[in-house]
């Protein structure tokens, strides 16, 4: 999972594996949606775990009625400027359907706690990738601080 190619928001190439043994929540975002103040807490996290083996990278996506019309420019300049994001953003990505990005074709096959795998259900569907490659999934409802979240961050991080 780590080698499947990715483009940043700004098109440079990379991979997870670019990001070495750190713990990735992987995380698809959107700008118009009841659940972007998310942003918030997920930049929280950024900052509390970034200095001990840990990221979120955003993958902003417009699958989920419209939620994300933006250019590039528009998304990192609303991230910024609104929540103070500093944690990577991809290019806009399918998280579903025929075409979805092979990252999501991989990660929908993890169920989440209550044991269902498939579809991202909504924007703000979290997958914390751990340096061994085992995923955790928490949907979009589930809250960035909540403590199951912080619990798995936690487990997650390189010794």
């Amino acid at each position: 999972m780590r080698d499947i190619p990715l483009t940043t928001i700004d098109g440079a190439p990379t991979t997870l594996a670019d990001y070495g043994d750190k713990a990735v929540m992987v995380v698809n975002v959107a700008s118009r949606c009841g659940l972007t103040p998310q942003y918030e807490k997920l930049e929280q996290l950024q900052r509390d775990y970034e200095d001990r083996g840990f990221t979120v990278l955003g993958f902003p996506c417009n699958q989920f009625m419209g939620q994300e019309p933006g250019s590039a420019e528009e998304i990192q300049e609303f991230c910024s400027t609104t929540y103070g994001v500093t944690f990577p953003l991809m290019e806009k990505t399918r998280v579903n359907g025929w075409h979805k990005h092979p990252l999501y074709a991989k990660l929908t096959q993890v169920p989440d706690a209550d044991g269902k795998a498939g579809r991202v259900s909504w924007n703000f569907e979290k997958f914390l990738i751990a340096p061994d490659g085992t995923v955790t999934r928490f949907r979009p409802k589930t809250q960035p601080d909540d403590p199951a979240v912080i619990s798995a961050i936690e487990g997650a991080l390189p010794a």
